[in-house]
């Protein structure tokens, strides 16, 4: 009986032993991960610890991380289990960032400037309450149940936090859930992916870049990669190999988590398709498109600058702020927050053909290239935009195509339909499953990517919201 004991003791020991040394490479990215999450949420969101680690974080691994705040010099300070602790802290007009080992926080950088200059126009294009027209062709009672069913549904695990409906430039429909409203920043995740594409777009639309270039970077000069242009790289399709992999210790955990210059992640990595051959989705693609944005400017100031200027400030999307990496980069593939009102801005811009209140911020030329399908993804990927060219979303028209984001957030432009539809939240009730269809490689079947898609809800969420407009 004893001997048996000792056994079962052993075995447990061995059983904590090997699940210790498994995760132990994990802790420094589940810390780094948490950290930057309180920190966002508490520094940019004005959100509580307590509400981030109750919902957005809420999920294991995560929730062995524990975090502490320091209000007075913004930031948080987080282990696990009292190891691999890591810091990340707030820069004002740039956000947060995870530091890394060495890091010197005196470090100066280069802040943004902005123009928030309210503008005495209604809704879309300005600061005033939309001047609220009636659509005979809505049915408005239909609509105002489809919304309600639709928050009904929330759960734990499953939120929406807020949904907008602009039908012809018009709020038509718009609910938060409790504790967040119109003036809630909402984090776009890979919908920053669609902010880096629309700021090509504006430097295409001024005659400054040609994307048919080659990237012309200095590391791919001797060999294949140098034939890789910068419309294979919008389009995802250059052939270089990523791992975009959020359940282990990958490529673009990695980068997020532990890189101080993001937009060298994607540089290093070898060629193992051909270019405009093999699509892969690859947040560290996106990353490396802003460092070459980077080098279209004199100075660092010019390029942080233009993004607002020119793109964000110019349409009056004052609450977006983009968040920038320790080498003052913006980290265009994951971290953009705004307002669910100035995401829906950003939907209309592509809907009204780039065109804004008469400003041609970009050209109808970029709109439908974004909305084109790449080469080999199967009609699902534009220029760092989802599409639905291929029908998987077959309640909704085919010339549907949005900007997607981790967790579910989404801007869907609907040309056909003058319709853009915004909703934020968070969706955890299958996320092991979610994570695991997130893994895309080169050469694999696209079905890998109906995450990204999640295309029954938002299809039938679109059929439902269609279906009160004549």
């Amino acid at each position: 009986m004893k001997k048996g004991v000792k056994y079962v003791a052993l075995f447990i020991f061995s059983g904590i032993v090997y699940l210790g040394y498994s995760n132990y490479q994990k802790l420094v990215i589940i810390s780094g991960l948490s950290a930057k999450w309180v920190a966002s949420g508490v520094f940019v969101a004005d959100r509580t610890q307590a509400s981030i680690e109750g919902s957005d974080s809420n999920f294991s691994p995560i929730t062995w991380a524990t975090s502490e705040v320091d209000f007075e010099n913004k930031s948080v300070t987080t282990n696990v289990f009292g190891l691999q602790e890591r810091k990340a802290i707030y820069r004002d007009g740039l956000g947060t960032v995870v530091t890394v080992k060495g890091y010197d926080e005196s470090t100066h950088y280069v802040v943004p400037n902005r123009n928030r200059t309210a503008k005495n126009l209604p809704f879309p294009y300005g600061d005033l309450p939309q001047k609220d027209t009636i659509f005979s062709s809505i049915d408005y009672k239909k609509l105002e149940k489809i919304v309600d069913n639709y928050f009904a549904k929330n759960t734990e695990g499953n939120t929406t936090r807020s949904l907008l409906v602009v039908y012809k430039n018009q709020i038509i429909a718009e609910k938060y859930v409790d504790g967040f409203d119109q003036n809630s920043k909402m984090l776009g995740w890979s919908m920053a992916k669609s902010i880096v594409s629309t700021v090509y777009g504006v430097l295409d639309q001024q005659n400054k870049i040609n994307i048919n270039n080659f990237a012309s970077i200095k590391e791919w000069e001797n060999d294949e990669r140098s034939q890789i242009t910068i419309n294979n790289l919008l389009q995802m399709n250059s052939g270089l190999d990523w791992e975009e992999d959020y359940t282990k210790i990958s490529d673009v955990t990695k980068m997020l988590y532990l890189e101080e210059d993001m937009t060298k992640s994607q540089i290093r990595k070898p060629l193992v398709g051909k270019p405009n051959e093999s699509w892969c989705y690859s947040s560290g693609t996106t990353n490396l498109l802003v460092g070459i944005l980077r080098q279209k400017f004199n100075t660092q100031q010019e390029n942080l600058d233009f993004w607002y200027s020119n793109l964000i400030d110019r349409m009056g999307m004052h609450s977006m702020l983009l968040e920038a990496d320790l080498a003052g980069n913006y980290v265009g593939s994951s971290y953009a927050w705004a307002t669910t009102r100035d995401w829906a801005k950003f939907g209309l811009l592509y809907l009204n053909k780039g065109n804004w209140n008469g400003d041609q911020i970009i050209s109808e030329d970029w709109v439908k290239y974004v909305a084109t399908p790449t080469n080999t993804s199967e009609g699902i990927y534009g220029a760092q935009f989802w599409l639905n060219a291929s029908g998987k979303m077959p309640d909704a028209p085919k010339d549907l195509f949005f900007a997607g984001g981790y967790q579910g957030q989404k801007v869907l432009i609907i040309p056909s339909k003058d319709l853009v539809v915004v909703r934020t939240g968070v969706s955890y009730s299958k996320l092991k499953e979610q994570l695991k269809e997130r893994t895309i490689k080169v050469g694999e079947k696209q079905s890998t990517v109906e995450f990204e898609l999640n295309t029954k809800p938002y299809n039938d969420l679109l059929k439902n919201i269609l279906s009160s407009i004549e």
